[in-house]
């Protein structure tokens, strides 16, 4: 399996683990797969192990009705609510009033549209959702055949994933009261960075600066053009 593939299994999973609530069979699952020691991107220096560690004992030690009601407060609040103040939406954290479904929103729309893609539906999960974003870095990796597919995915992550997602995984840490959300988004923002590292490396271009990134995103958005559902799917991501 190529790098890039074995990426955009990494995706996937990232997704499907922001996407909802946890339920007995998936900490199974993700103790059986010795998660995240199964991730393709593994830890590169000792903040990023000490990351991976956190994960790792994050995970619920047993998945008893009161565990995953305590788990569920914490989706809920982040996710669904907005009880924390902690929004997986990009919008929020980047508009200047943190409005939902604002111009980063559309900017996305144009981007998915580009690759071929839709959210299936914007007002239940607008396009500037976390897992959106992630399932469109797993499409993009999976289509990487030259360096030009590299930078849409490079322009993806500096121009929306990774101006917000630090922010994002800072306040989960804080506001938190179990540990295992508040450890899947540190882990989910260091995996951007390093992939975004990885893209600069292989392309041999350095990462722009915040204020090359600021002028990128305010380019015009393209076109957009006939494009397929983006959503999560059972099923679809790699089994764990």
């Amino acid at each position: 399996m190529s790098l890039w593939l074995a990426l955009a299994e990494d995706a996937d999973m990232l997704a499907a683990l922001h996407d909802r609530e946890l339920t007995a069979e998936m900490i199974a699952a993700l103790r059986e797969a010795d998660f995240p020691a199964n991730l393709g991107l593994l830890p590169w220096d000792g903040k990023a192990r000490r990351i991976w560690r956190m994960m790792a004992e994050a995970l619920p030690a047993d998945a008893a009705p009161a565990t995953l009601d305590r788990l569920a407060v914490d989706y809920a609040a982040i996710y669904l609510t907005g009880a924390y103040g902690v929004s997986p939406c990009e919008s929020v954290w980047l508009d200047d009033d943190h409005l939902t479904c604002q111009a980063p929103m559309f900017a996305l729309r144009a981007l998915y549209a580009a690759a071929g893609l839709a959210a299936a539906d914007w007002r239940k999960r607008p396009d500037d959702h976390l897992v959106l974003q992630l399932l469109c870095v797993a499409h993009l990796l999976r289509r990487a055949q030259a360096a030009d597919d590299l930078r849409r995915l490079a322009v993806l992550l500096d121009e929306h994933l990774l101006r917000w997602l630090p922010d994002f995984a800072a306040g989960a840490a804080a506001r938190c009261a179990q540990p295992f959300f508040a450890a899947l988004a540190g882990l989910t923002s260091a995996w951007g960075e390093r992939l975004r590292d990885l893209l600069a490396e292989h392309l041999d271009e350095p990462r722009p600066t915040r204020e090359q990134i600021a002028a990128l995103a305010a380019r015009s958005a393209p076109t957009q053009t006939e494009s397929a559902p983006l959503a999560y799917v059972p099923g679809v991501a790699p089994s764990w």
